[in-house]
Formats: C-alpha cells, structure tokens, sequence
C-alpha cells in the first residue's frame, strides 16, 4: 500500500509545478498522523513541511467516515497561520478495500488576486463602492454549498501545536476556566476531543491531564466510558 500511497510524489511536484506558487499541494500518509506529510509544494502557504502531522479537519473527516460515500471533500475553507483564507481540498487515496491511507491536499491561497481586484476597482469606482463589493466577495467565498461548509481547517506545523488548536477548538466557548470543570462538563469537552481525533496523537493523554489538572488515570477512565 505504501507503494501506491508514495507513487503519487510524482503528481504533488507535477501539481505544484503546473499550479504555480499560490497552490500548495501535499500528500499525506494516515499511517503517520503524528508525521504525516511524506510530500509538499508551495509549503510556505500553510508554513508546514515533511513531518508535519495531520490537521484537525482531516481527524474530523475521518471520524465522520466522510471517504466512505466520497472520494474527496471540495472547496472548503483553510486559514493559513498569516490569516489568508484558503480554498482547500483533499481526496481520499483508498487501498483496494476502500479504507483511506492516504490523502492528496490542495489548498489556493486567493490573496493575491483579491489585493489586485480591490486595487483595480479603486481606479475607477469610488471607495464606498469597492469598499461594498470587496464584502459581496468575502460573502460569497464563506457560503460555499458543499458537503465542506462544516470545516475549517487550520494548519499546525507540529504535533504540539495541533494538540493546543485542537484542545482550544473544543473549550473556546467555555465560561468557566478548564482547570474548574466539573466531572459531566469534563466528559462533555473529552467526547468533543476524541470526535476531533485529539486522542490519536502521541503524548495527549499527559497534555490533556495537565489542562484539566487531573491525573492521567482520570483522562483514561473517560475515554473508556466514551468508548463504551
């Protein structure tokens, strides 16, 4: 499997190259989550680079077993760690049982040519005028009718820092502090995190331990009972 999984290198550098540098185009390997990308072009796009693991929207579209009935989720929103929002895509690369080992990623960073309509219009448009069809366009590129309109991806270049996007995803609507939690309100945020394939990652169960300043064992106890 590793075989067909790595035969796609060819495509990622013929894809980047063709693309051009506004398109960064990745493979990935879901045997490594914590190491997943084996391949990337155009990487200072997202900041990542080989090694660097899985994002939380491909742990969400894993746990929701979207490859099942798809072969790739389209146009879904990225945002880079310099803010640009991405159109991002990935397709599923599935062994000859249909199970996912792989996934091939394009993420267009649109940045540019927006930079340059908004500066074309204001030579011959007043500002008001481009000012409301700059946020027509912003409207129009977040409200993408797509089985994507649930994701939005964000980029880690390490497993720690997708450990902290993934964890303050699921308590940033919190209004009591984490460390204050009470037992049903733990077992609320840790379905959340094992649904986000938080617990997937290598050394989570010391990290998550430590943000609800409770012992391992705890941590442990409660993904038994999600389990069961």
């Amino acid at each position: 499997m590793l075989d067909l999984l790595y035969s796609y290198k060819t495509t990622v550098k013929f894809l980047g190259s063709v693309l051009g540098p506004d398109y960064e185009v990745v493979l990935q390997d879901l045997s490594n989550k914590n190491h997943s990308v084996i391949a990337i072009e155009n990487g200072h796009i997202s900041g990542r680079t080989i090694g660097s693991p899985l994002t939380s929207a491909v742990f969400q579209m894993l746990s929701s077993k979207v490859y099942e009935e798809n072969d790739f989720v389209a146009n879904y929103k990225g945002v880079a760690e310099n803010g640009h929002i991405l159109r991002s895509s990935s397709m599923f690369i599935k062994d000859s049982n249909g199970n996912p080992i792989g996934l091939l990623c394009i993420n267009f960073d649109d940045s540019r040519y927006m930079e340059l309509h908004e500066k074309l219009f204001s030579l011959i448009h007043p500002g008001n005028f481009v000012k409301n069809i700059s946020s027509g366009l912003s409207n129009s590129t977040d409200n993408i009718k797509d089985l994507s309109s649930s994701i939005t991806e964000n980029f880690a270049i390490d497993v720690a820092a997708l450990r902290e996007q993934i964890f303050n995803d699921a308590t940033t609507n919190l209004n009591t502090p984490v460390d204050r939690l009470n037992q049903n309100e733990r077992k609320e945020i840790m379905i959340k995190l094992h649904e986000q394939g938080l617990f997937q990652l290598k050394g989570s169960i010391p990290f998550v331990a430590k943000r609800f300043s409770c012992s391992q064992a705890t941590i442990y106890r409660y993904l038994g009972e999600i389990n069961n």
